[in-house]
């Protein structure tokens, strides 16, 4: 008599294709992860290297950092192309590798990060008179707590026009974020207020930071000076 041949049974199947799921899940999350985990440190990576080019340039022009396009209508001035002699691979280093507008950038001479409006431009009045200035790094008290970059909005023209933030006209969350990407390293779509993520900021001492995008916020509604260089 022949043997009756073996089959899996409706349970059977749903029980290994739900396994089956889940492990695609996993592995899913693990290389999402693993993807968002580079993107940061690549991220740092290129900021680390425009600290040694603006550094370098301030050795080269008595202390004084480069300028942006708050000042001038010349693309040539802009800090982006103003460090090119200092950093070979400046088409590689100014463009975040999370940034989603990465291309657009690229082909608009644009950057995916910007410079701190208190260390590129002084505060002038009516007359022209200088009310204050960061502009010099050696005149900076605190540069290991001084922020000279950010990482720029999505909201931002992808050309060099967005090449520096407006700090002193951050009152509140919604100013801030006209001017950076606070969640520019998350896992998923961002959220309304933008701080499922974190971001990471370049200081006048040179290192990289890496702060919650919770925490910035935290110190904006508290009506701290995130972006203000210690006095």
């Amino acid at each position: 008599m022949s043997r009756p041949l073996s089959a899996f049974t409706l349970i059977e199947l749903m029980v290994g294709f739900s396994l089956i799921g889940v492990l695609s899940a996993l592995i899913y999350a693990a290389f999402a992860s693993s993807h968002a985990s580079a993107n940061k440190l690549h991220c740092m990576s290129n900021m680390r290297q425009i600290g040694i080019g603006l550094n370098s340039y301030c050795d080269d022009h008595s202390g004084e950092y480069p300028g942006s396009m708050h000042t001038t209508e010349d693309e040539e001035k802009a800090w982006v192309w103003l460090l090119k002699p200092y950093l070979d691979n400046v088409d590689e280093i100014r463009i975040c590798p999370a940034d989603p507008k990465a291309k657009e950038r690229l082909d608009a001479k644009g950057t995916s990060y910007i410079l701190n409006e208190y260390i590129c431009v002084p505060l002038v009045d009516g007359f022209g008179r200088v009310k204050e200035s960061f502009t010099i790094r050696q005149q900076l008290k605190q540069p290991d707590k001084t922020i000279v970059m950010f990482i720029g909005s999505d909201d931002m023209d992808v050309g060099l026009t967005g090449d520096h933030t407006h700090s002193r006209n951050w009152k509140g969350w919604k100013n801030v974020l006209r001017d950076i990407q606070p969640d520019r390293h998350r896992l998923g779509p961002s959220n309304k207020d933008r701080t499922s993520g974190s971001a990471n900021y370049l200081y006048a001492d040179g290192h990289v930071q890496n702060i919650d995008a919770e925490e910035v916020k935290r110190r904006i509604d508290k009506k701290e000076p995130f972006a203000k260089p210690p006095e």
